[in-house]
């Protein structure tokens, strides 16, 4: 599990302090010494689930920097365990840390289907979409046997309601079946994260992400299927996976995505102190190189929490990657189309069928 100092298989390499615990806690020396003499772990790998059951599931989203109205997330934490997850800040509301902590305790709302049929069924309920994905991964592994997210994905279907997905995990091609009976009447759009095209890379980022290749593959099948497919390279890091913009969008839109989003890496909150460890871990020899770079993107600082630069950022590396972007897309997007999800079907199906009169 531990080679040196780095815990293979987790992003994070420590868990970092609550900013809202009274007390913090720290490994000493002598306990670490004690774990080598006996050879024991000092930290505990095994991933944890909880069950919750929330009273409302459905989330409203006032940024104006997401490009979503509301959303919807089946658990809470991810193991996934990528590095620069914006998502670790809201373990802490849950009293746990955003380092390992957000990879290892998994928050499963063991009643999310029931709720969101409750939300749809009700009559001030106007249709707009609603985005699984919108902080945690839906498709994340334990999914594979809970099913909740599948299980979600059906209920959509019955009452015809419009649904967008985020996701870096190729188990969606497990539901390829609703996803075509859902996009025949235009109610999904699958928007897939591809951050590398080089495993290695995505390997230390995202340490338990679907490969590069199966992300690839899995656009291609949902494409196939008459699924309508985007990719957000996101986040771009640089120095790490800047490099790749224009290769990337070529081999995502011949594997038939319909168009490319991006952000730029930030790392606010707890995630600035959980990055910086990681990399003089994992990268020591570019280490200072990455975070000074972020932090000329970001006005000086590893954070930023503007609204309307704060994901595309500013300066000259900045304006670099968006003017790849627009190259890329006029290359090898043009006259690509994404429409929007059909609203008008919903109001005929609020009772989870038809109705004729």
């Amino acid at each position: 599990m531990v080679e040196g100092d780095f815990i293979k298989g987790r992003g994070a390499q420590r868990n970092v302090h609550n900013r809202f615990d009274t007390y913090s806690h720290e490994t000493r020396d002598d306990f670490l010494n004690y774990c080598a003499v006996e050879g024991d772990e000092v930290q505990d790998s095994k991933t944890t689930l909880i069950d919750t059951f929330p009273k409302t599931i459905v989330n409203k989203v006032n940024s104006p920097d997401v490009g979503m109205g509301f959303s919807l997330n089946p658990y809470q934490g991810c193991e996934h365990g990528c590095i620069y997850c914006y998502a670790r800040n809201s373990h802490e509301y849950w009293g746990y840390s955003a380092g390992l902590d957000f990879e290892q305790k998994i928050l499963v709302k063991r009643n999310a289907v029931e709720l969101l049929e409750k939300k749809l069924s009700g009559r001030s309920w106007q249709a707009e979409t609603i985005v699984l994905s919108g902080n945690t991964d839906c498709y994340q592994p334990i999914e594979k046997k809970l099913k909740i997210t599948r299980q979600l994905l059906q209920t959509f279907l019955k009452y015809r309601h419009p649904v967008g997905i985020i996701t870096k995990n190729a188990l969606i091609q497990r539901d390829i079946d609703i996803l075509k009976e859902l996009a025949a009447d235009n109610l999904v759009h699958v928007n897939l994260s591809v951050t590398s095209l080089h495993e290695e890379t995505r390997r230390i980022l995202e340490p338990r992400t679907a490969s590069i290749k199966k992300r690839l593959e899995t656009i291609e099948k949902l494409s196939v299927a008459n699924i309508p497919v985007s990719v957000m390279m996101a986040p771009i890091i640089p120095a790490i996976n800047s490099h790749e913009i224009m290769p990337l969008v070529k081999e995502v839109a011949e594997r038939g995505a319909r168009s490319v989003g991006y952000t730029i890496v930030r790392l606010n909150g707890s995630i600035g102190q959980i990055f910086t460890d990681w990399i003089k871990k994992a990268l020591p020899d570019r280490a200072e190189k990455v975070l000074h770079q972020i932090e000329n993107i970001h006005g000086g600082s590893l954070n930023d929490s503007r609204f309307g630069t704060r994901m595309k950022g500013e300066g000259k590396f900045a304006e670099q990657v968006e003017q790849q972007f627009k190259i890329a897309r006029k290359k090898y997007l043009k006259d690509r189309l994404r429409t929007p999800l059909n609203l008008d079907l919903h109001e005929q199906f609020k009772d989870g069928q038809l109705k004729l009169f």
